[in-house]
């Protein structure tokens, strides 16, 4: 059964909000979400990145920076977000830094979600895209913001554990929105993550949609396959996004084409298309350093 919550006039889609979301760790959901935040930054787009695994933040981790504001303090102290907003010059797109280990965060009640996506709402009308970085699983704080982004990505890998969670995760996010098959809701796709081929990426697409398909009578597309690459561990290993340390390998070709997809995507309900962007300038910051 559900825990759904119910959804007021004022939980409208966040149109330019696209959540990242997965039904498990360990599938390199946030690596990608950079990942994806510097590529649409070079399509030309603002772009911000939202740390919004409210638990076990990490992107700065990731990033190798020591932000001076992150979310935690901004809601602590009831600032607006747009004073945590910090500028990534290396990657041409601004950050809002979570706080890793606030349990406080994590068990957010309903009210304070609310106010959190208020603030996320308010923050977005400054940029084209914004890519939220959601904890892993199913819990309330994680369906409650995918629920309102104008898009939701969700990560997997083609492990059984992964695939069964990513379903999970699917099933409630479509539950909170009111049903199966309902045309309620955030529309979802699905990106293959550490994949040994494109081949071997969309056969897992595959086990995945034909689920949704059959148990919740939803239609769940595939938005990109990002091949396994030891350049990415590489690149995490010394702090710096893929896109700048190995702009040629075979993964960041795939984050392209994925960031393309999504913005692609997305631009019917954001006004923002690339077609109309110039390929590869960075995006120009607004946040402070």
């Amino acid at each position: 059964m559900s825990d759904a919550q119910p959804r007021a006039a004022s939980d409208e889609l966040i149109a330019n909000v696209i959540a990242v979301a997965s039904g498990k760790g360990g599938v390199g959901k946030t690596w990608l979400s950079i990942s994806l935040a510097q590529a649409m930054a070079r399509q030309g787009q603002r772009v911000l990145l939202f740390d919004g695994d409210l638990g076990l933040a990490n992107i700065d981790v990731q990033l190798g920076i020591q932000p001076g504001m992150d979310l935690g303090t901004a809601i602590e102290r009831q600032m607006p977000l747009s004073r945590a907003v910090i500028s990534y010059p290396s990657g041409g797109f601004d950050l809002i830094a979570g706080r890793s280990g606030s349990g406080s965060l994590a068990s957010m009640p309903v009210n304070r979600l609310q106010h959190l996506a208020a603030g996320l709402r308010q923050v977005s009308e400054g940029y084209d895209r914004v890519i939220v970085d959601l904890g892993a699983g199913i819990e309330r704080p994680v369906r409650y913001l995918a629920g309102r982004a104008g898009y939701c990505l969700v990560v997997t890998t083609d492990e059984p554990t992964a695939l069964t969670d990513a379903y999970a995760l699917i099933k409630m996010v479509t539950l909170d929105a009111g049903g199966h098959g309902t045309p309620l809701g955030v529309p979802i796709g699905v990106a293959v993550n550490m994949a040994a081929s494109r081949e071997i990426g969309q056969r897992t697409h595959e086990t995945l949609s034909k689920a949704c398909d059959r148990f919740l009578k939803r239609q769940i597309p595939l938005l990109g396959v990002i091949r396994r690459d030891p350049k990415v561990r590489d690149a995490i290993a010394h702090q710096t996004p893929l896109l700048v340390r190995h702009p040629g390998s075979p993964a960041a070709s795939d984050i392209e084409a994925l960031a393309l997809n999504l913005t692609q995507i997305t631009a019917a309900r954001t006004g923002n298309d690339p077609r109309h962007a110039t390929a590869k300038s960075a995006a120009p910051s607004r946040a402070r350093s």
